[in-house]
């Protein structure tokens, strides 16, 4: 049982909020901020289940988030320096200092070269939110070109001046347009980059325990094994997160999420509950009413009428700027709140690992984070699939 509870309101301040989960036998509270909007307080018992690969399984055929807790906690020891390095370059990044300038200094060029061979730095003009790509080949032992055209794109979560959240992403190819799942010797390589740059990586991609476990619990054969590709580093800062989304991708199974320093807090469940949860709300008079003054009549009225329809409400998720729904899934406390206590919320600390199915548009798990510290944090996301 999901143990994080709504503690309070947007409006209450944190000595309230404090009081409140004292009341409940709850320990620290967490205030939900994201670009600028506040939806409330939250707050965990310390009845967190253990990772088991029957539940893990089960959850992954529904489509619905799986937490692990402490399972990679062992391991940040290992990797503190790291992992205080990566933050330090977070924080450069985010001062204005250029990434390929860094990337071409040690450790990082001590670990790159001779494998990957950077070949330019530049930023997509069309992208507003990307700070800068750097490419790069992969070379054997004799300087041939294995596998080109890999990139690391840095790039901010939000366009707000006070957000400070950024990403690292890595793939290779024209984005959005190749069909990565299809050239998996250049993905695979694509992640290999990730571990040198990265190297804390391991904490995922060499981790024996894991991948016994997952393969347990998510491969129906024993002909496959799992692979962790299209790696994302986060650092997710105060104000900052991700609104709620999917990150569905063809031939990729899901996403593992690994908190390695600070938390962050999850709004997670799956597309069928979502569409469910909206229903339910609308469905309410008092529910609607909190909704007057962060949508219009117009507004209010078009999402009503829409909810109704199972599948019509179902296509709004997938479209893009829709600007009714996107307000009440990001920006309504009251929603937020009817969530929390439906058991979809989770704080994801040190340690912790998220799993997030997406088997297709209609079968994946919809998820919004927060930062819950008053500082970055940093957090592994990979996606998985079969090889």
């Amino acid at each position: 049982m999901n143990s994080v509870r709504y503690i309070a309101g947007p409006e209450a301040d944190a000595a309230t909020a404090q009081q409140n989960a004292l009341a409940l036998g709850l320990g620290r509270t967490y205030l939900l901020k994201r670009r600028g909007t506040t939806l409330g307080w939250i707050a965990k018992g310390a009845d967190r289940t253990p990772a088991d690969t029957q539940a893990a399984a089960e959850a992954w055929r529904r489509s619905a988030p799986y937490l692990m807790p402490g399972f990679v906690r062992d391991q940040l020891a290992a990797h503190a320096a790291e992992i205080e390095q990566s933050l330090a370059l977070m924080h450069q990044v985010a001062e204005g200092s250029e990434v390929a300038d860094i990337f071409e200094q040690s450790p990082y060029i001590d670990r790159t070269e001779p494998q990957f061979e950077m070949l330019a730095s530049f930023q997509d003009e069309g992208d507003d939110q990307e700070i800068e790509t750097i490419e790069y080949d992969a070379v054997d032992d004799d300087g041939e070109v294995i596998a080109e055209n890999l990139w690391c794109k840095a790039s901010w979560l939000s366009f707000e001046d006070d957000d400070t959240s950024l990403r690292f992403r890595f793939s290779f190819g024209m984005v959005g347009y190749e069909d990565v799942a299809a050239d998996y010797q250049r993905q695979d390589y694509a992640a290999k980059l990730t571990d040198a740059i990265f190297p804390e990586s391991a904490i995922i991609s060499q981790n024996t325990q894991l991948e016994t476990f997952l393969g347990t619990a998510l491969l129906d054969n024993t002909q496959s094994r799992l692979a962790y590709v299209e790696r994302i580093i986060y650092f997710n800062a105060p104000n900052g997160g991700a609104q709620f989304h999917q990150d569905v991708e063809r031939g990729h199974l899901g996403v593992v999420f690994a908190q390695v320093y600070g938390s962050t807090g999850w709004l997670a469940c799956s597309k069928v509950q979502l569409i469910e949860e909206v229903q339910q709300f609308l469905a309410d008079a008092d529910k609607q009413r909190s909704l007057h003054g962060l949508l219009t009549e117009a507004q209010l009225q078009m999402l009503c009428t829409t909810a109704e329809d199972y599948s019509q409400l179902n296509c709004w998720l997938d479209e893009r700027d829709n600007e009714p729904l996107e307000l009440l899934i990001n920006r309504s406390p009251a929603f937020y709140q009817q969530l929390v206590e439906h058991g979809h919320a989770y704080i994801v600390g040190p340690g912790d690992i998220i799993l997030l199915p997406q088997g297709g548009i209609d079968d994946c798990c919809w998820h919004t984070v927060f930062c819950l510290d008053d500082h970055p944090g940093e957090s592994l996301s990979f996606a998985v699939r079969s090889v």
